[in-house]
């Protein structure tokens, strides 16, 4: 589901808004100066992953309280972990004290508590949201009902959550349902390590934290993919684990550490030869790590059966 308001007449706006953010995620009560509704803008998407409600969320300032009476009418039953993005943004809970969320920095909360929120500044809301219904998190326990809107505190899961959130855009896009699984229960439990009530040496708090680690793994080969001599240690010292620690991680997944280099190689370069169809061949060959022309050609061939000038003529017939 994508929306954005340039789809609707400018004093329709803001009521569009309200119905499909209701619709999308959860049932609020927003307010905006009728003066300033002609101006508003917003974009919203969301999609289905893993059996969570992932929602990126873009809007110009208003004021947002879901109340009692709005949870009353939609019930959602849910954790939700936010990702600030943008300028920051304010929280008020009717049962806590206000707090201030940063740019890159994350908060949870259950859908059916009460909260006001207001975006920092004037550059409006931009919030990326898991929506994760409390029926499919293993190991029910009624304090996930209790969870009042609140920041993380531990800094040392910051970047565990934006690996397991960037990976689960890649899963989106690549359709990885049971990659999208996966790291939609890290990141339920992730918000319940940081809230006391998973424990981090439990086997679900073990289990959360080596899938995040292993995203983090793969998000920093994929950002250091141009280094034809990408080797464990680079990865496993920016982890400041070891290398043993690292391949123990790649023990579960799918794929080994090299293997998994190679993939996202070849991703990568697909990627490249649909977006830049006049780009040479072995300039992006050599801009996605592979040693050699000869080399990048027989590990295409050998992963899709074809040559990566045949992948490339396919997509212009397409187009």
């Amino acid at each position: 589901m994508y929306w954005c308001t340039d789809e609707v007449a400018p004093n329709d706006r803001f009521d569009y808004w309200r119905e499909v953010r209701s619709k999308g995620l959860f049932g609020v009560t927003a307010e905006l100066a009728r003066e300033r509704r002609a101006d508003f803008f917003g974009e919203f998407s969301l999609r289905q992953l893993g059996g969570a409600g992932l929602v990126e969320l873009k809007a110009s300032p208003y004021a947002v309280e879901r109340s009692s009476s709005d949870i009353a009418d939609a019930p959602g039953d849910a954790i939700c972990v936010y990702q600030q993005l943008g300028s920051g943004g304010w929280f008020g809970g009717l049962r806590g004290s206000d707090f201030a969320i940063a740019n890159g920095s994350f908060a949870t909360s259950h859908t059916d508590l009460p909260y006001r929120t207001a975006p920092l500044g004037a550059g409006g809301f931009h919030l990326r949201i898991l929506k994760i219904p409390v029926s499919i998190i293993p190991g029910q326990d009624k304090r996930m009902r209790e969870l009042a809107p609140r920041t993380f505190g531990d800094p040392t899961l910051a970047p565990l959550l934006e690996a397991c959130f960037a990976e689960l855009g890649e899963a989106s896009r690549d359709q990885g349902a049971d990659d999208a699984t996966s790291l939609v229960q890290a990141l339920a439990h992730l918000a319940l390590i940081e809230r006391g009530i998973v424990r981090p040496g439990s086997r679900r708090g073990q289990a959360a934290l080596r899938t995040a680690r292993l995203a983090q793994a793969r998000r920093l080969i994929a950002r250091h993919l141009q280094n034809p001599h990408l080797a464990p240690t680079v990865v496993a010292d920016e982890l400041g684990i070891s290398v043993r620690h690292l391949h123990m991680l790649f023990e579960t997944a799918e794929k080994t550490f090299s293997q998994t280099v190679t993939d996202e190689r070849l991703k990568q370069s697909r990627r490249l030869m649909r977006e830049a169809p006049e780009r040479l061949i072995a300039d992006i060959a050599a801009s996605c790590g592979f040693e050699s022309l000869a080399t990048y050609y027989r590990v295409f061939n050998a992963a899709y059966g074809m040559a990566p000038g045949d992948f490339r003529a396919q997509g212009s017939d397409r187009r």
